[in-house]
C-alpha cells in the first residue's frame, strides 16, 4: 500500500541527508516530490534516487535559498502540481560556539534558516493545506528539548522551532490541518562539517556518540525518513503538535 499516494509534497533541504533520504522514502509511498535545495547537482541526484524507486512519480527540481526564494518556491509547485499536500521544513544549518566565543551575526544566521524562513514558507504553504487538509511535518533535534553547551545558536534555534510546531499546531487544528515535527539525536549527515568540524573532529564526535545515545550509536537518515512519512501519512491522522523523539535515546540521558 502506498501511504502518500498522488499526494504533493515539498521537502527542503532536499540535496543531502535527511532531506534526500525523506524525498527518496515519499517516492517509496507514491508521493510527488518538489525538491528544494541550493545545489542543483545534488538535486538531479535525489530525483534519480526517487525515479528509480518509483517510476510513476514526479520530482520537481526547484533551486532555491529558503531565506530568500519561498515565493519562488510555493508559486512553482502550484504551477506544476495546482495543489501542496506536505510541507516537510527539513532546510538548517548548524553553528558551534558559546555566548562568550559567539557573536550576535551567527545567531541570526541561524534563526534566519532554522526559524525565520519555515515561519515564511509555512505561512505561504498553509491556504493550499487548508484546501487539501494536508499537514506539515518539521526537522527539529533532540537540541530542542535538551540542552547542551557550545551550540547555542542551533539549541535556541530548535527549541523556537518545536514551540512554533506545537502553537502552529493549536492555530491550524480547527482547519484539519496537523503539525508535528521530528527530533533527531545525532544522525550521520554533513551538517556538523558544514558548520565547522574538521574529519578529525568529525570522526571523534561519532564515537562520542556511543556514549552519548542509550542505544549505544549514532543514528542514519534511513531511520529519520520513515518517520516523517509516518507522520505525513493518514496513519497519523489523530496526532498533531507532537514532538518524536528519534534519538536512540539522548533525550533521556542524564550525565552521571
Amino acid at each position: 500500500m502506498l501511504r502518500l499516494a498522488e499526494k504533493v509534497a515539498i521537502i527542503t533541504g532536499a540535496s543531502s541527508g535527511i532531506g534526500a533520504e525523506t524525498c527518496i522514502q515519499f517516492a517509496k509511498n507514491g508521493a510527488h516530490i518538489v525538491a528544494v535545495g541550493r545545489n542543483f547537482e545534488n538535486l538531479k541526484q535525489t530525483q534519480n534516487s526517487c525515479m528509480k524507486i518509483n517510476p510513476n512519480v514526479k520530482c520537481l527540481l526547484i533551486q532555491a535559498d529558503v531565506t530568500k526564494d519561498t515565493k519562488k518556491i510555493v508559486d512553482q509547485t502550484i504551477a506544476e502540481f495546482e495543489k501542496i499536500d506536505v510541507l516537510v521544513n527539513n532546510a538548517g544549518i548548524l553553528a558551534n560556539g558559546g555566548i562568550l566565543d559567539m557573536d550576535v551575526e551567527q545567531l541570526d544566521t541561524v534563526m534566519d534558516v532554522n526559524l525565520r524562513s519555515v515561519f515564511q514558507l509555512t505561512k505561504l504553504v498553509l491556504p493550499h493545506l487548508i484546501k487539501s487538509k494536508g499537514n506539515v511535518v518539521n526537522v527539529s533535534s533532540v537540541t530542542g528539548i535538551r540542552s547542551f553547551p557550545y551550540v547555542l545558536s542551533y539549541c535556541v534555534s530548535k527549541a523556537a522551532l518545536d514551540q512554533f510546531t506545537k502553537c502552529v499546531a493549536l492555530e491550524m487544528a480547527q482547519h484539519n490541518v496537523r503539525v508535528n515535527s521530528v527530533n533527531p539525536g545525532t544522525v550521520v549527515t554533513e551538517i556538523h562539517k558544514r558548520g565547522g568540524m574538521d574529519e578529525k573532529s568529525y570522526a571523534e564526535f561519532l564515537k562520542h556518540g556511543r556514549d552519548t545515545h542509550a542505544m549505544g550509536r549514532v543514528g542514519n537518515v534511513s531511520e529519520v525518513a520513515p518517520a516523517i512519512v509516518f507522520l505525513a501519512s493518514e496513519e497519523a491522522s489523530f496526532i498533531t503538535g507532537a514532538l518524536l523523539s528519534i534519538d536512540g535515546g539522548k533525550g533521556i540521558m542524564c550525565p552521571r
